[in-house]
């Protein structure tokens, strides 16, 4: 069953004629096109799409680790693109994971977890550690708390890397293509764990996401709305069904087609 849709009202994330483009001249590569979207409280919006077509550079766009050329990146209302925004103190209000996990291999679990917390955020080790392990426990890896990542598997590595994610309670959880560095076998436990979070979060109440991804299944399944990518443009976006079941679009039907 799909998890519980979000609350309707004013978006959390809005997207405004979102450009960016890398190079110049005939080298120029234009990677977002005057995107549209908006992500609502509770929600989870997941954007589908070839390689290329823009899908991880539009996470990278809403976490400020790349600036935009044009357009606005709205969040509760505030263009956070704007240069003179304190970008720190936005990052701390989103997470966001990785395709690889990105763990510090000398230190354990617990420590990449409690890491920001500790460094960035300034809690005191004990209240990080407890909040970490609450966060493991919801993510079902309390009983590797004390192991260094090259002794996990890499579905239990992913999952490490979502709990360090989710550890300071962000507003908007941001995913890019999870599962697509894991062996098949290990898909399912990571695709399992966001649909839990999805429903339930960390201490009750959908978790807000935006994600990217090849799982069409898993899109079918977590997804308020999905949105169709391509060169950079939204092709189209509507409900689950409505996209993946009745594309309306010739090029979301190409790239349903390649898919299967």
């Amino acid at each position: 069953m799909r998890a519980p849709g979000g609350v309707t009202g004013a978006p959390l994330l809005s997207l405004r004629g979102v450009r960016k483009s890398f190079g110049t001249g005939a080298a120029l590569n234009v990677v977002l096109d005057g995107v549209d979207l908006d992500v609502e409280q509770g929600s989870c919006v997941v954007v589908v799409g070839s390689s290329g077509s823009g899908k991880s550079t539009l996470l990278r766009v809403v976490d400020l680790l790349e600036d935009v050329d044009d357009g606005q990146v709205l969040l509760d209302g505030e263009d956070v693109a704007d240069p003179w925004v304190d970008a720190d103190a936005v990052r701390a209000r989103l997470a966001m994971v990785f395709q690889q996990y990105n763990l510090f291999p000398h230190l354990r679990v617990l420590d990449n977890v409690t890491l920001a917390p500790r460094v960035v955020h300034g809690r005191r080790r004990a209240e990080a550690e407890d909040a970490a392990m609450a966060v493991l426990e919801r993510v079902g890896l309390a009983d590797v708390a004390r192991a260094y990542p090259d002794q996990l598997s890499g579905g239990q590595q992913q999952r490490a890397a979502i709990a360090r994610a989710l550890v300071n309670g962000p507003e908007l959880l941001l995913l890019d293509e999870v599962t697509s560095a894991l062996d098949p076998e290990l898909v399912g436990e990571v695709l399992d764990l966001l649909l839990s979070l999805r429903a339930d979060g960390v201490a009750g109440g959908p978790t807000t996401m935006l994600v990217a991804t090849h799982e069409m299944g898993f899109a079918r399944e977590v997804a308020d709305e999905v949105v169709f990518l391509h060169a950079g443009r939204v092709h189209e976006r509507g409900t689950p069904g409505q996209v993946l079941d009745d594309p309306q679009r010739e090029r979301t039907r190409d790239f349903l087609r390649r898919l299967r």
